[in-house]
């Protein structure tokens, strides 16, 4: 027996979409904007299908992208530190530090942040954690920036709109582009900063073609597919 997997809402707005055409991305997010049908302002996404294989560690894609308009959600960061570096770290506006106490909290399974970083000097203690934080995407790491000394300039940027992407096993990406209520203007420069970062982000080991598809859509919304030479032509303005 056929079950119901879209409501009338849904349906409707799918309508909208032709799901044979490749959008320009200017295009792309006047349509989203009409589509959306919930009551709550959902997140943008892009999804992007990579021509790599990420169990080869020289196809592995991983980066970060600043978006300009920021991400329209207020994230938690915590840092782990000590001393002087903690310090530092209240200072620049961390929303939790600490060390030995937040590894105990987080070994019994509390995850109340967005964004870990650490400084390099803690690591050795941090790097139990790998196991609860890894899989969640929350492990600091030198490759997205989170493990660093220059704690204020980091804390800053995550607060400002930096996220992290990382292909996943399929190879791929789920990148979080702004809020729907964002202008379109402003849609378009956090999308075009993350295409360019992904773009860039091209490992050594890739071969053929790279971005094999990008797809828009927002919470709940039907997808909307992008010209792939459009949308990796986009470059963040200076």
């Amino acid at each position: 027996m056929a079950t119901k997997t879209h409501g009338k809402k849904y349906l409707e707005a799918i309508k909208l979409v032709d799901s044979e055409k490749l959008y320009q991305p200017q295009e792309a997010v006047s349509l989203l904007k009409k589509i959306s049908y919930t009551k709550f302002d959902p997140t943008v996404e892009i999804h992007m299908k990579l021509g790599v294989d990420p169990r080869h560690a020289d196809q592995m894609v991983r980066g970060v992208a600043m978006l300009p308009a920021g991400t329209g959600k207020e994230v938690k960061v915590l840092v782990f530190a000590q001393g002087e570096k903690a310090a530092e770290a209240e200072a620049a506006g961390a929303d939790i530090v600490g060390l030995d106490d937040l590894i105990k909290q987080i070994e019994g399974d509390w995850l109340g942040f967005d964004v870990a970083i650490a400084t390099p000097d803690v690591m050795g203690k941090v790097g139990r954690l790998g196991k609860k934080l890894g899989p969640r995407g929350l492990m600091p790491s030198p490759k997205a920036g989170t493990i660093t000394f220059d704690l204020a300039k980091t804390i800053r940027d995550v607060k400002a709109g930096r996220v992290e992407f990382k292909v996943d096993r399929t190879a791929l990406l789920h990148i979080p582009a702004g809020k729907l209520s964002f202008s379109e203007e402003a849609l378009m420069q956090n999308i075009s900063s993350i295409v360019d970062s992904v773009v860039r982000a091209r490992p050594s080991g890739a071969k053929g073609t790279y971005v094999k598809s990008v797809v828009l859509s927002s919470t709940m919304s039907p997808s909307i597919r992008l010209d792939v030479a459009a949308a990796t032509a986009l470059k963040p303005q200076a």
